[in-house]
């Protein structure tokens, strides 16, 4: 699976490419930081405003939104330059994978499910490496970028059960976002959900063998699609049951998430001891460093969908080789 980052082939592609989407994340995460100044900025100029009546200038007023608009447009820019060039990344990455695969075919083809594993498990595999590999880069960025601004607006802050403890807004968003990401693996071990995963591809896997075979063989019974079939329907009836479960603990952590800043900035706010731009931008950088550190809890079910395809590819390739 990874021999794309040791072929000569891929040198290009793997590193260089590499190296220009980091950057290009980056960038990203630069202006984000940038956004964010602006936010404070932007809300304490609208309380002047809405405080004593032309307290600025219509002109003063456009230039704070033309400033966000340029900021936002650069943003979009890298975006959607960096996913372009991820997309073509990854898909040299399953060029290199499926290359192998093709000249060791004439022994992969006797391992079950060869076909699905070299067409859908690789593409599988690539587009959840597109959306969870980019994703965990850019949390560790925020977090490099987002951790010290967010220590730095908290200084002098009251803190709900913290006080004024200068750590106090930081270690309330690093005690809940680890408290729920403990709570989804734990529900996520419990369930076995990546076992499931997995006898769900191997279910379809063997029922779309068997219509595969029947497309040339009119000899195949009906009673063993119905058969094959049944076990499909019972795999995913099961992963539905479960997957609820799983959703009950993780939706209701969501909604309480909404607030978790406002309950830890209560005293704060209460006490009328910041502006509505400095609230703006605590509130802001609390939820991307919050956001960060989550990146297990909120990515957990493709986590579960990646370790499956990983899993079966391992499982392809350790078959190929004892062959």
């Amino acid at each position: 699976m990874f021999r794309f980052f040791i072929q000569k082939k891929w040198f290009l592609w793997a590193y260089l490419g590499s190296a220009t989407i980091l950057l290009a994340l980056w960038l990203q995460v630069q202006i984000d930081v940038k956004i964010n100044e602006w936010f404070g900025e932007f809300y304490d100029m609208i309380q002047r405003a809405l405080g004593t009546p032309n307290a600025i200038t219509m002109n003063e007023y456009m230039g704070g939104l033309y400033t966000f608009g340029k900021l936002a447009a650069m943003w979009i820019v890298l975006g959607l330059g960096s996913s372009f060039l991820t997309s073509h990344f990854l898909f040299r990455w399953r060029n290199s994978m499926t290359d192998w695969y093709h000249s060791v075919y004439d022994k992969a083809r006797t391992v079950e499910g060869a076909a699905q594993r070299v067409q859908e498990d690789t593409i599988k595999f690539s587009r959840i490496m597109e959306n969870l590999g980019t994703s965990l880069i850019e949390s560790i960025m925020v977090l490099i970028e987002f951790f010290p601004l967010l220590m730095g607006l908290s200084i002098g802050i009251p803190i709900l059960w913290f006080g004024d403890w200068s750590y106090g807004l930081v270690s309330g968003a690093l005690i809940w976002a680890i408290g729920g990401t403990i709570l989804m693996i734990i529900l996520a071990w419990v369930l076995r959900l990546v076992g499931i995963e997995y006898d769900l591809q191997k279910k379809e896997a063997a029922y779309r063998k068997v219509l595969v075979i029947a497309e040339d063989d009119g000899s195949i019974r009906p009673k063993t699609f119905e058969e094959l079939f049944d076990g499909v329907r019972q795999i995913h009836f099961k992963s539905y049951l479960y997957y609820l479960y799983f959703n009950i603990g993780r939706l209701a952590y969501l909604q309480a998430n909404v607030l978790a800043a406002y309950i830890l900035l209560a005293p704060a706010i209460v006490a009328g001891v910041m502006t509505l731009g400095v609230m703006q931008q605590i509130i802001r950088a609390f939820g991307r460093v919050e956001g960060s550190l989550q990146y297990l809890f909120k990515s957990w079910p493709i986590i579960i969908e990646l370790a499956s395809v990983y899993k079966r590819l391992r499982e392809f390739e350790k078959n190929i080789n004892e062959l």
